[in-house]
């Protein structure tokens, strides 16, 4: 496996040294996969769009590898009881939109909303850019290791109603698998793991980490579930 170690601004590292086995097809993939193949949603050719960014965060948990999510509090005007990575808009202060600031603002997000220590994560790869049309984010997602864990849990109840983690193989069976159907019609991927329906941009850029990784196991595609779906 070719290592990678990369410095930003001096002081965000992007390394996969001493990466679990597990990890490496996510880690290999995340270094040759092209924007069109995670999203039809690009970001606008002649720019704009708010900078934003989410941690997608691999951890060894009781069951195995897990990934971490959270659930937006219901009272929130956007996105509202949606579960989703952590992550948020860029803030001056994160720096270059371009370089180190979604890198910088995934792992300052991620400490607001989940308490997340962020010296125990180990960022190993970054995704393309993707945008979000509903909201005019740009999205920068970032790929994070939980090397040395820390607890967690919804710091602002206003902002956060919960922070839970997520086996990979419940999210890989193909019994917590199925189609979303927005009002609109939209119809796209979607997880029933931990009491809660992970779909949109979330459960998109799983779906696409799980088939490139191939990890993806084959799932009943005409199985449709609506937006309010409760367990």
């Amino acid at each position: 496996m070719t290592r990678t170690h990369e410095t930003y601004d001096g002081d965000v590292v992007v390394s996969s040294d001493g990466l679990p086995e597990w990890l490496e097809p996510v880690e290999r993939s995340a270094r040759t996969i092209a924007p069109e193949q995670l999203s039809r949603f690009l970001p606008p050719e002649g720019g704009g769009g708010r900078q934003s960014a989410v941690l997608i965060l691999f951890g060894d948990g009781a069951q195995g590898p897990e990934l971490l999510l959270m659930e937006r509090a219901g009272s929130l005007r956007s996105h509202a009881g949606q579960p989703s990575f952590p992550g948020g808009a860029l803030d001056p202060e994160d720096g270059d939109p371009a370089t180190s600031g979604p890198l910088r603002a995934a792992l300052r997000e991620a400490e607001e909303e989940t308490g997340l220590d962020p010296s125990g994560v180990q960022i190993f790869g970054v995704l393309p850019r993707l945008y979000i049309p509903v909201s005019g984010f740009v999205v920068t997602p970032v790929l994070g290791w939980w090397r040395d864990r820390s607890p967690v849990a919804a710091v602002d109840p206003a902002e956060t109603a919960r922070v839970f983690t997520v086996p990979v193989a419940d999210l890989t069976d193909p019994e917590n698998r199925a189609t979303s159907v927005h009002p609109s019609g939209h119809l796209g991927p979607a997880f029933l793991v931990e009491s809660a329906l992970v779909w949109g941009f979330t459960a998109g850029v799983i779906d696409r980490i799980l088939h490139f990784a191939g990890w993806e196991r084959p799932w009943d595609r005409a199985k449709q579930v609506p937006l309010d779906w409760r367990a």
